[in-house]
């Protein structure tokens, strides 16, 4: 076998991370803190206690705390899909001819087929802690609403999720999974919310977007008793849990000598680009050594390429606490024509701000181009990726064949958020070439931009 490398690394049950990584306490200058949507003031924590869970907004607010053990329930949990291999994707390399040496994380090894269950069951977990009967959340493509219904399916809560109109009708299979599970899956924007009705009023025939389906949940979860709002990507809480997949990649690497040169992951809120690239940003913080770490965004919704960096609100129907972030604005709602995921206005604020300061570059790149990128994965791994994920394939592929151009062997490592097989409806538009690609104007961002609140 070339270079003598494993086709996939395994790490043992005893060797998954017991402990979730806390960015922020390494960052020179820390992410502003959430507003409060009436006053404009940082929130507090008794603020915050009405609308999320309180041992979560304890961790969203700590800038200082490097290292939370993560509870023994939720690593039994772990356990039944972690750790996820780190594979050397061998048949890429040698369909593209690369010398670059090319691995991906894979957090498809779950029911809910994504990453985004290493989240979903630390927030269920504390609000089952909490004593509470249930959450609410908002859903995009699916992923997180699945993750999050399985969760609290194994945790017995209840589940309401508002899922984004277009996705719930080109997704209906992942919204039967989490009808499966036991959630309450609500096409969003609705009439079942004063936000949805507002929202629908405005913009008639919309197709939906995070920020609507946002808006609804945390109403839903104000008015209910017993009952939390919980968010699936964005929030520093979010970014913690999901450090799991890089800290298992770190030590997969030194499991068989080798060093990472390029990281490569798709960014729509920051979830999955946070998990996995933050434990290694941390070794640049600290001066241990030094990467090139790449987020790559869906031109059709480019909140870090053409975004800009202020404080914005986290919901379309504007009364979620307000964030800075690179953002397109909350009014912003991405083409229907964007199969792609990643359809958050905003981003994380803590990758906005390692943005800003430099820490990694981003991308945009077009969907047809994802999808095609997509495709040669699939034939030559045998995995059909995740649309969203498929971003940082098509950008792993290029600079592949970039170190085809120069000559140089370089170590890429790719996150692979999950699977594509509730995606198909987009895949169908691909290879019937009717998929097209959607860039928002300048006159459409303009927009957008000049409804950004004024902050003091």
């Amino acid at each position: 076998m070339k270079d003598k490398i494993p086709y996939k690394t395994y790490l043992s049950e005893d060797e998954i991370p017991t402990q979730w990584y806390n960015v922020r306490a390494d960052m020179k200058n820390k992410p502003a803190p959430l507003l409060n949507p009436g006053t404009l003031k940082p929130l507090s924590l008794e603020e915050m206690n009405p609308v999320f869970c309180e041992e979560l907004n304890r961790m969203e607010l700590d800038n200082d705390t490097k290292w939370f053990d993560i509870p023994q329930d939720v690593l039994d949990f772990y356990k039944m899909f972690r750790p996820s291999p780190l594979t050397r994707a061998y048949f890429l390399e040698r369909a593209l001819g690369t010398p670059a040496h090319i691995y991906y994380k894979f957090e498809g090894n779950n029911t809910s087929g994504s990453h985004k269950l290493n989240s979903a069951i630390a927030q269920a977990y504390c609000a089952k802690k909490q004593g509470l009967k249930g959450v609410t959340t908002e859903t995009g493509a699916g992923q997180w609403g699945t993750a999050l219904s399985m969760a609290c399916a194994f945790l017995g809560l209840d589940c309401k999720v508002y899922m984004v109109k277009c996705s719930y009708e080109q997704k209906p299979f992942r919204r039967e999974v989490m009808r499966t599970y036991g959630a309450n899956v609500t096409p969003s924007p609705s009439d079942t919310t004063e936000i949805g009705r507002q929202i629908l009023a405005e913009h008639p025939g919309t197709t939906g977007s995070l920020g609507c389906a946002i808006s609804e949940a945390v109403e839903v979860a104000i008015k209910t008793p017993g009952y939390r709002y919980v968010l699936g990507s964005v929030l520093n809480q979010v970014l913690i849990h999901q450090t799991i997949i890089g800290l298992e990649v770190q030590k997969a690497l030194q499991k068989i000598g080798e060093k990472a040169d390029i990281i490569i992951g798709c960014a729509g809120g920051g979830s999955n680009l946070g998990g996995l690239a933050t434990p290694f940003i941390g070794e640049m913080l600290r001066g241990e050594a030094n990467y090139r770490i790449i987020a790559v965004e869906p031109a059709s919704c480019p909140s870090f390429t053409r975004g800009k960096f202020a404080y914005d609100y986290c919901d379309t129907g504007r009364i979620c606490p307000l964030a800075k972030m690179y953002t397109l604005g909350s009014q912003f709602i991405p083409s229907a024509s964007h199969a792609g995921g990643l359809r958050f206005h905003g981003m994380s604020p803590i990758l906005s701000q390692l943005y800003h300061d430099g820490l990694f570059e981003a991308r945009a790149v077009e969907q047809t181009s994802v999808f095609e990128a997509a495709e040669l994965f699939a034939r030559t791994e045998g995995i059909l990726p995740a649309p969203e994920s498929s971003h940082a394939i098509r950008t792993t592929i290029d600079e592949a064949l970039k170190c085809k151009e120069s000559g140089e062997s370089k170590n890429i490592i790719l996150g692979l958020t999950g699977t594509g097989y509730f995606d198909l409806k987009a895949y169908e538009q691909y290879n019937n070439k009717t998929m097209s690609d959607f860039l928002p104007t300048e006159e459409d961002l303009a927009a957008s931009f000049a409804k950004l609140p004024v902050i003091k």
